[in-house]
């Protein structure tokens, strides 16, 4: 009976070394996993900070131009005020109906006034990109943008 207790020992602790390693490799493929989700976690995280501050700054910048813009407007009251008595009352009446006329803006007449100054801008920009192009040859027309 003794001598079959050592070899029932060295099978078990072998045995026992084999699940720990089984284990460990099982923890370690886990870890490797979670490593990977962690990564990808973070990088997405960089990512949303990185919108976040173009948001942020795009916010910033809009709220800074709204400003300008009221101020704008403020100031160019202050100028038709001033100068509305020296008008004659015809003249008074015509002015105070545009003014009145333009504080009734639509937002599709907004969307369409931010449309053309799109177009404007990005044509403007094709402009500047375009090569000094030589004369077209008679008959022929530039293409037109859509």
């Amino acid at each position: 009976g003794s001598s079959h207790l050592p070899q029932q020992l060295k099978f078990t602790t072998s045995d026992s070394c084999d699940r720990i390693k089984d284990e460990f490799q099982l923890l370690q493929a886990q870890y490797h996993s979670l490593k990977l989700e962690c990564d990808k976690l973070a990088s997405e995280k960089s990512e949303m900070q990185r919108h976040y501050v173009m948001y942020y700054e795009m916010s910033y910048g809009l709220n800074i131009e709204m400003h300008k813009q009221a101020e704008i407007v403020k100031r160019l009251n202050g100028i038709c005020a001033q100068v509305l008595p020296y008008l004659s009352q015809e003249h008074q009446q015509q002015v105070l109906g545009a003014i009145e006329r333009a504080k009734q803006v639509t937002a599709p007449e907004l969307n369409s006034i931010i449309r053309q100054q799109l177009q404007a801008h990005q044509l403007s920009q094709l402009q500047a990109l375009a090569l000094p192009l030589t004369p077209l040859p008679v008959g022929l027309q530039p293409p037109s943008l859509p």
